[in-house]
């Protein structure tokens, strides 16, 4: 085999690979697997350039803001990755933002975090709803859930107030180390399954 080909596999169909082949896919994802944190921000800073039209501010903003609240207000790391990264799904995922950051979440977070950021949607539209002749408490259709006043929480403290462009918010370098943290955490280990913090301080 060339030297050149040994960083690939052998096979154009999955079900014709070898142990080999697998092997050397599993070692390569290591790597990509540890590069996740960087896609994220990554992401993040170009929601500065590419964002939704009208609102005040962009979404890099938004998030920077919702974070920064979450930060000063002394919530847990996971809740202000959670919310830096609640809209992340904005530019992709535009119909189902919500579930879709909670996704990128899920391996890495207590299920009270993770369910905040898939329901944040529809706890927002208790501001907003009304306006368009939706119905504005769609939220109640989770009152059993024991999160609910933690996503109600969420969207009241960090995510409804974070559109002010005189808010001084911190940078986004400043939150890289503890994305990288959270992001470098075994997935799906039961380590990750903390107790409940609720964000109401």
């Amino acid at each position: 085999m060339p030297a050149e080909a040994a960083s690939t596999v052998s096979f154009t169909r999955m079900k014709d690979g070898t142990r080999e082949d697998y092997l050397l896919l599993q070692e390569l994802e290591h790597a990509h697997l540890a590069a996740t944190a960087d896609r994220l921000l990554r992401e993040l800073h170009q929601q500065g350039e590419e964002s939704l039209p009208g609102y005040r501010v962009s979404r890099l903003e938004h998030a920077l803001q919702s974070a920064t609240r979450a930060r000063r207000d002394g919530a847990d790391i996971d809740w202000i990755v959670a919310a830096l990264l609640h809209d992340v799904g904005d530019g992709l995922a535009p119909q189902n933002h919500d579930r879709f950051a909670a996704e990128i979440l899920r391996p890495f977070m207590r299920d009270q975090v993770v369910w905040t950021v898939a329901h944040h949607g529809a706890f927002q539209m208790y501001y907003y709803a009304h306006h368009y002749g939706w119905n504005r408490e769609e939220r109640e259709k989770y009152r059993s859930s024991p999160w609910f006043d933690d996503c109600a929480a969420f969207c009241e403290r960090w995510d409804q107030s974070s559109f002010d462009p005189d808010y001084g918010s911190d940078s986004l370098e400043s939150f890289a180390p503890l994305v990288r943290e959270v992001f470098a955490r075994k997935a799906w280990s039961p380590e990750v399954m903390q107790p409940a913090v609720s964000p109401a301080l």
